[in-house]
């Protein structure tokens, strides 16, 4: 006895130091001709050993021809189909498992819940992890980590949840899951929470923890943790290859810190495509759309071939600064390199759109053969800033005749294309809708969007008691909306309330500030417009300088407000000066009313002449041929006095003029605007 027990441990030692088949089959013959083949934990061993130099049918034959077989034989030639990469094996052999009357194991269950992850099969896995439960295995912390994995997997967060939160114990690998599930799901801030109660805990965060931490700092654009988490990955000594640096130059450049993002990437000894593309999309998220451009060159001279990541970056730059040929050029590469796909025929949409070329974006949406809600989305925003409101709604109709399901974007932007072209039963009509027909809650700023479209509709009493019946608690944006609606029509009354609740929520944006000191001067509250100044000095604020771009000749020319440092200056003085006068002659008369300083007249029309969008329209007209189309673009709101003279200019001009200013589009010819004067 005691001999057989030896011969039995010295066998099973054998198998395990077995690298290939014939070894294996030695020791099987061994077992035959001894009589032995059949015990089974020795045919549970034989069974792992074959299929683990890759002989799963060697494997599944001695299974079949045990006379008996116990658990160890099972869980063997789970594990064996699991190896072998056939996870519907595994999850149909578990099942037979069951019919035969074995009651699986925490390896029985590990296994085939794993295979149910491979297989994305939610449906399965859910059944064998509820039989896991009533067979006592819901704490442990093998089986659970496997199911975590699973709803991880499927993006069943709350199942994931509520499966971590029973187990009896949890090691790195289970808070890296949750972890990296959470930021996955869009759940940063709670990734983070969770990282913070693994630390209570007393654990550390390993690699991936480090990686989805740095991926959740990005999301949620907390500066504060951003830098924890980098100095962590320093202390502890993690290795910090191109997949790290990537990453955190990205979460630098998504809080805003695109210098610290650049000083990472200059320092990378080891550079791919995705670390390029993650800086220009920083830079161009962040407004920095020339340096994004230059990095597009510069990362075609280092010999990498942009991806669709770097593509979509330079339009979305393009698309900032209004710089259409370099956009084409974009288009015209993507045309010969790659297949248009939907994220990138999205971006040249959009940059179309916000390059003036709606007919071009238009064109191109109807050559997409696939259509997701994105793009739908993208299309009715392009109509929308066009203030082609009663197109975007078409567009809309399109959409659903399409069966695309719109969502929270797609009735903000509907919302706001009505909002500038006028249309407010409609867009009443339509926010109700979007609540009783297709059961979206509101978000704020659907609230905005309905405040905006009620005081630039002049009804600013509605938009007022709208936001004081609100069950939610709105924020800045919609008492700006309100404001703005009452200094369009001089509703002082309301609006100095408005002006009033907007300091008291302390904004941290110079250009609201602004706002409200435009609305005092309306009013001709100097005393008010004094202490609004001196809140924005004590802050450090400056108000933002008015300028707008042209693109001439395939370079964009940029101009200040009162700029007298280009080099052309005097010229473009003398064309505007040559245009007044004929414009005066048709009838043009400056609206001083709209310089918000307490000067004398004369220093107000001179004033207006210098605004940035009449010096740029100028430099184009000197530097194209007559009747060339004019494209500019300006950071803010064109103020009332240069929209009635850009409609005369269109005229002396003989030209269409397209200004795009902080909130829309302006097509002027022959002396009236697309907006049909109401923005």
């Amino acid at each position: 006895m005691l001999l057989q027990k030896w011969v039995l441990k010295d066998l099973k030692s054998s198998l395990l130091n077995c690298k290939n088949t014939l070894s294996i089959s030695k020791i099987h013959a061994v077992l035959i001709t001894s009589g032995i083949s059949n015990n089974g934990a020795l045919a549970a061993q034989l069974i792992a050993s074959y299929a683990r130099t890759g002989d799963v049918n060697i494997a599944q034959k001695l299974f079949d021809d045990l006379p008996k077989r116990g658990i160890d034989s099972w869980n063997a030639l789970l594990i064996a189909y699991s190896r072998g990469n056939s996870p519907p094996e595994v999850i149909n052999l578990y099942r037979k498992m069951s019919l035969a009357g074995i009651r699986p194991d925490s390896s029985s269950f590990t296994v085939a819940i794993k295979a149910c992850t491979s297989l994305l099969d939610l449906k399965s896995g859910r059944e064998i992890w509820k039989h896991a439960v009533e067979c006592g295995y819901g704490s442990d912390i093998f089986v659970g980590s496997s199911v975590l994995n699973l709803f991880v997997k499927c993006g069943e967060m709350d199942e994931a949840m509520s499966v971590f939160d029973g187990m009896s114990r949890r090691d790195v690998v289970s808070w890296s899951t949750v972890i990296a599930g959470l930021v996955r799901s869009g759940r940063a801030g709670e990734a983070m929470d969770e990282y913070r109660r693994m630390q209570r805990e007393g654990l550390e965060g390993d690699g991936v923890v480090m990686l989805a931490l740095i991926q959740a700092c990005a999301d949620v654009e907390d500066l504060k943790m951003a830098c924890s988490v980098h100095g962590c990955i320093v202390r502890r000594g993690f290795p910090v290859d191109v997949m790290v640096q990537t990453s955190l130059l990205d979460m630098y450049a998504k809080n805003g810190k695109v210098e610290i993002a650049s000083c990472i990437f200059r320092t990378m000894s080891c550079r791919n495509v995705v670390s390029w593309s993650a800086l220009i999309s920083g830079y161009a998220r962040n407004g920095h759309a020339g340096v994004a451009l230059e990095l597009l060159v510069e990362m075609q001279s280092c010999g990498f071939e942009p991806d669709s990541v770097s593509l979509v970056s330079a339009l979305l730059a393009c698309s900032h600064v209004g710089f259409s040929r370099l956009g084409r050029e974009i288009h015209g590469f993507v045309v010969r390199r790659y297949e248009l796909d939907r994220v990138v025929g999205t971006a040249l949409i959009d940059m179309y759109a916000k390059c003036g070329s709606l007919s071009h974006a238009q064109a191109l949406f109807e050559r997409m053969s696939s259509r997701d809600v994105v793009l739908w989305n993208t299309i009715i925003a392009s109509y929308g800033i066009h203030g082609q409101g009663k197109k975007a709604l078409l567009i809309f109709h399109r959409m659903i005749k399409a069966r695309a399901r719109p969502d929270h974007v797609t009735f903000a932007s509907l919302l706001s294309a009505m909002s500038h072209s006028g249309l407010v039963e409609e867009g009443q009509y339509w926010f109700d809708a979007m609540i009783k027909d297709y059961k979206i809650q509101p978000m704020e700023k659907h609230y905005v969007s309905l405040i905006d479209l009620l005081a630039r509709g002049g009804r600013v009493e509605e938009a007022r008691r709208l936001i004081e019946d609100v069950e939610c608690e709105l924020g800045i944006a919609a008492w700006v909306a309100l404001l703005s609606g009452c200094i369009n029509h001089k509703k002082f009354l309301i609006g100095e309330m408005a002006a009033k609740k907007v300091l008291e929520l302390k904004p941290d944006c110079p250009g609201i500030y602004t706002l409200v000191s435009n609305f005092f001067a309306a009013a001709r509250k100097w005393d008010e417009v004094a202490m609004v100044r001196r809140v924005m000095k004590t802050a450090g604020m400056k108000k933002v300088p008015g300028y707008s771009v042209a693109e001439v000749d395939g370079r964009l020319h940029a101009f200040l407000v009162e700029d007298k440092s280009h080099p052309l200056y005097e010229e473009i003085l003398k064309i505007l000066e040559d245009m007044e006068h004929r414009m005066r002659a048709l009838g043009y008369v400056s609206k001083t009313e709209f310089v918000l300083q307490n000067v004398k007249e004369e220093v107000k029309v001179r004033m207006l002449r210098n605004h940035s969008e009449r010096l740029a329209i100028a430099f184009g007209i000197l530097k194209t041929r007559p009747g060339t189309r004019l494209l500019i673009t300006k950071n803010l709101r064109v103020c009332g006095d240069c929209h009635e003279a850009i409609k005369f200019m269109s005229i002396v001009a003989e030209r269409e003029i397209v200004v795009r200013d902080a909130k829309r589009f302006h097509h002027f010819k022959n002396g009236s605007c697309s907006c049909s004067d109401y923005w």
